[in-house]
């Protein structure tokens, strides 16, 4: 399970099934994400997914590098290991909290991501 915690962020979220996470690892993530940043304006025609890993806008997961990380200013992050000291949502004496309630609402991605943490937190109590 160490090497499955690594690769799941700390809100729950499968970092493994994100194309971010995958670019300098998988040429067919970083063909999707090449061409998603290419419609977002962030990249220039003829620049692939050797600009994307040279840049770094792409992620290494919650417990890598934060120069890379995707979103490093993401809330989640913020309050669970900078403001918390905690690995995973669910350690929180607050949790669910209503941001996660409310993200899991409107997300299926997320849902599924809170309900492992909820029988992530069963296996430890």
């Amino acid at each position: 399970m160490k090497s499955k915690k690594r690769l799941m962020a700390v809100c729950g979220l499968d970092c493994g099934d994100c194309d971010i996470f995958r670019v300098p690892l998988d040429p067919q993530a970083a063909s999707r994400v090449t061409a998603w940043f290419r419609e977002m304006g962030w990249l220039e025609e003829g620049e692939d997914a050797s600009d994307v890993v040279e840049r770094a806008p792409y992620c290494e997961g919650c417990r890598g590098d934060r120069t890379v990380h995707w979103s490093p200013d993401c809330w989640i992050l913020k309050c669970c290991v900078d403001d918390k000291g905690r690995e995973f949502c669910y350690e929180c004496e607050g949790f669910p909290c209503e941001e996660l309630l409310h993200r899991a609402k409107g997300n299926e991605r997320y849902r599924g991501a809170l309900e492992l943490l909820k029988k992530m937190k069963e296996e430890t109590t």
